[in-house]
């Protein structure tokens, strides 16, 4: 029996896969932002950074499911006269997820303290009574990590084996997916590079059979002080990453859109009051103002107690209140280049015909300067995402970012400080953090290039220009 657990950052995240799902159907009914949308993913890099993005997306979708697992049943008497008894059922304090589920080989295998990437002995020296009752100092074999080996020889043949059968697993999932799909879209003409779609597609296939299949065996990352697979710590990271990315960024949107946009428009004391605003946040650091944010957020915590009786709520109010504290303290730059925009968009001609026609304020923003910034707009919100995923890191990394209890990239760095400091140096926890998240801001970084091109109407008309000038 399992118990459903809804948390805050649950419900946000398939709020977001749903107001997403809404904005492509929309696309329909707006011809000319179909048209540069299509220019994205006419791209190949566009496209494939594109597929890496939604892969990581899928990933914090299935450790959004959360539950509890029912303990085991304990009896006890209805009341002391009687001996009728019922089935009490308790559930576990410890909040997994589907992931978890995915990934329930690979986390089963806890060691002792550090191994190596693909390791069978320990990394440390441990004693080691030998038979005939003496003690030597030596590398103890894993408990799990190559446990169904009988000689340490056989592991290079073990790997090569296993890995064999892992990529033609991923290569036999990819070939179906893309059968599936070119079936459908064979007799359908199309500028979408599908092959760069198909390539990328059985890359991710390929690998992600191949981690799961020598991970349930082997430790591909190595392990952590502590013993737990440091390639389980980065994949659950993959959630945290993606939603203080998408979170933060859609809470400076608004505060950047209408602060930006009232300050160029009406001009006057109302861009006084805004430019002063943004000045002086801009004039107190970052750091020191998100720090003392997230303070104050964990004395709240520590004051209501009662509120959060699970490990899994409390790090999740504390990530919900960092996504907030971000965003309220990231909206300045983009509010000074839309500034800067609506100031030159709100003297051209048509903005001043249409104030001669007596067109109201609202409509002449909504008609005439909001989609004359949209492109500014959609490349922020790309460029500011892996901005955050960076940013979140770097707060971690100094005691003011997520929970501790709670995956994240940034929080396997700060473990990771003193482990570099030692002799040999254990360099697998900042490795794998890095992989991880450098391939999501690279998609996305990939990705905002594309929309930018796109979307910008300058580099548009120099492309079209060229165009023309080669016809």
């Amino acid at each position: 029996m399992i118990k459903p657990v809804l948390l805050w950052s649950d419900v946000l995240i398939f709020l977001l896969v749903a107001a997403l799902s809404l904005f492509v159907l929309q696309l329909r009914n707006n011809p000319q932002a179909k048209k540069r949308w299509a220019t994205v993913f006419h791209s190949k890099v566009g496209l494939s950074s594109f597929i890496v993005i939604l892969f990581y997306v899928a990933i914090a979708l299935l450790d959004s499911l959360h539950f509890r697992e029912a303990l085991p049943a304990v009896d006890t008497k209805a009341d002391n006269e009687t001996a009728t008894a019922e089935q009490v059922v308790a559930y576990d304090n410890q909040v997994k997820s589907v992931l978890d589920l995915v990934l329930a080989d690979v986390e089963k295998n806890h060691e002792k303290t550090y191994s190596a990437p693909f390791a069978i002995y320990s990394f440390s020296k441990e004693n080691i009574t030998l038979d005939d009752g003496s003690v030597i100092r030596d590398y103890p074999r894993l408990q799990q990590a190559g446990s169904h080996l009988q000689d340490e020889d056989e592991l290079l043949a073990d790997i090569i084996a296993r890995s064999a059968d892992a990529i033609a697993m991923g290569l036999l999932i990819a070939v179906v997916i893309i059968g599936l799909h070119w079936l459908v879209t064979r007799n359908k003409p199309s500028q979408v590079p599908w092959k760069a779609a198909y390539w990328t597609m059985a890359l991710i296939c390929i690998v992600t059979s191949w981690l799961l299949e020598l991970g349930s065996v082997y430790h591909i990352f190595g392990t952590d002080k502590v013993g737990q697979d440091v390639l389980v710590q980065s994949v659950k990271a993959v959630r945290t990453g993606v939603l203080i990315g998408t979170l933060a960024t859609l809470l400076t949107l608004p505060i950047a859109i209408i602060l930006g946009i009232s300050a160029g428009y009406f001009k006057g004391w109302v861009d006084d009051v805004v430019q002063y605003t943004y000045i002086t946040l801009s004039s107190i650091p970052g750091i020191l103002l998100i720090a003392a944010s997230v303070l104050l957020i964990d004395v709240y915590i520590e004051t209501h107690a009662d509120e959060f009786n699970l490990t899994a709520i409390r790090a999740d109010f504390k990530f919900l209140a960092l996504c907030a504290i971000l965003g309220l303290t990231s909206w300045t730059g983009l509010c000074r280049l839309l500034r800067a925009e609506t100031l030159k968009i709100s003297q051209l001609d048509y903005v001043q015909a249409a104030h001669a026609f007596g067109v109201s304020h609202s409509r002449v923003i909504g008609k005439h300067i909001l989609p004359n910034v949209t492109h500014i707009i959609l490349i922020a919100l790309v460029l500011d995402f892996s901005g955050f995923v960076l940013a979140e890191a770097v707060l971690s990394y100094i005691g003011v970012g997520v929970d501790a209890s709670m995956s994240s990239w940034g929080n396997m760095i700060n473990a990771a400080r003193s482990e570099l400091s030692r002799d040999p140096v254990v360099w697998w926890s900042v490795s794998s953090a890095f992989v991880f998240m450098f391939s999501l801001v690279l998609a996305a970084n990939l990705f905002s290039d594309q929309v930018r091109n796109a979307f910008d109407p300058r580099l548009a008309s120099s492309t079209s220009d060229a165009d023309q000038g080669d016809k």
